[in-house]
């Protein structure tokens, strides 16, 4: 699949832009971009891809996504055809500006895990959808420095909110850890190098820590917050799914070089897990490659992964409104 590059209007010195769109239309490609963005869909359903989730939204729409995680909204054609009204309105910001100084005081400890967890790309639900729709609107009005403001209560929001659900596959590095305790360090690295082995067994991680397989089990329950088998499994599907889209593999190749044993095994629970087979869920994505981004409304928009960086024009304008704050 061809993941294009966003050139987004962030300036050098915005905290962040606000960019609010009606009835717009969704024709634009899979695309990412370093910026951190919040997108907001209102009044519209259809598909929505985000890493390698591929799901439907419902009406309305609440999601973060994390630096360079590629993602595409789809109206749903019927609604389009209909001319039914709605709105989109995103954020975008550059996290470097969390990183130090003022921002990375204690009150916004918070933020900076929603941060680093949006790299996964999050959904917000319920009364968090509601309450972060009514400072999104009141942002789209120019109303100087209360708008930085609403941003900052914006993130406070979003970063307290239960009403949330990951949508991207979990990764791991060597490098990565999930808190200060070495021992989930070494699991974890121990997992990463071996998950791909279907013969791999919680014993095996357990006895890499020193553990009895039942204190390991829940040790890694309280760290991970998911069971070893759930973990696996994720790690897993979020292989095959870099193989679906990023080569020319079988299925059955793809799902024994992912770690499963068994293809039926290994169908069912990228179903289960993924709404479509992973036929469908190619498919679905070979749909997205057509654009022609020689010909999109905002010229250098949206600019193909293999153009250089020393090649890459900014646009003018853009085709939606723009508020820079």
């Amino acid at each position: 699949m061809n993941v294009f590059r966003e050139n987004t209007p962030l300036k050098e010195n915005d905290i962040c832009v606000v960019l609010d769109s009606s009835n717009n239309g969704f024709d634009y490609p899979v695309h990412n971009h370093p910026e951190i963005e919040i997108n907001l869909v209102l009044g519209m359903s259809g598909r929505r891809v985000v890493g390698d989730s591929s799901e439907e939204y419902h009406h309305n729409d609440l999601v973060i996504l994390g630096p360079y995680l590629y993602h595409k909204w789809y109206g749903d054609e019927k609604l389009l055809q209909e001319k039914k009204p709605y709105r989109v309105i995103t954020i975008q910001f550059d996290f470097k500006q969390f990183t130090g100084g003022f921002l990375m005081k204690d009150s916004f400890y918070t933020v900076q895990n929603l941060l680093k967890e949006s790299v996964r790309g999050i959904q917000f639900l319920d009364k968090t959808l509601e309450a972060a729709s009514t400072i999104m609107k009141e942002m789209t009005e120019n109303h100087g420095f209360d708008n930085t403001i609403s941003f900052l209560k914006l993130l406070d929001l979003l970063s307290h909110s239960t009403d949330r659900r990951y949508l991207s596959s979990l990764e791991i590095s060597a490098q990565s850890t999930i808190n200060n305790d070495t021992r989930i360090q070494i699991a974890n690295a121990y997992i990463l190098q071996n998950y791909s082995n279907p013969n791999i067994k919680m014993s095996d991680v357990a006895e890499q820590v020193k553990m009895t397989v039942n204190t390991f089990s829940h040790f890694f329950q309280k760290q991970s917050f998911r069971s070893f088998s759930n973990f696996l499994i994720d790690l897993r599907l979020a292989k095959a799914c870099k193989l679906i889209l990023e080569s020319d593999k079988t299925i059955s190749e793809i799902c024994y070089k992912s770690g499963f044993n068994n293809l039926a095994n290994f169908n069912r629970l990228f179903k289960k897990y993924r709404g479509l087979t992973p036929v469908e869920f190619r498919n679905k994505r070979l749909q997205a490659i057509d654009f022609a981004w020689d010909k999109q409304v905002t010229p250098w928009q949206f600019v193909p992964s293999d153009v250089q960086n020393n090649e890459i024009i900014r646009p003018k304008t853009y085709s939606t409104r723009i508020l820079h704050l």
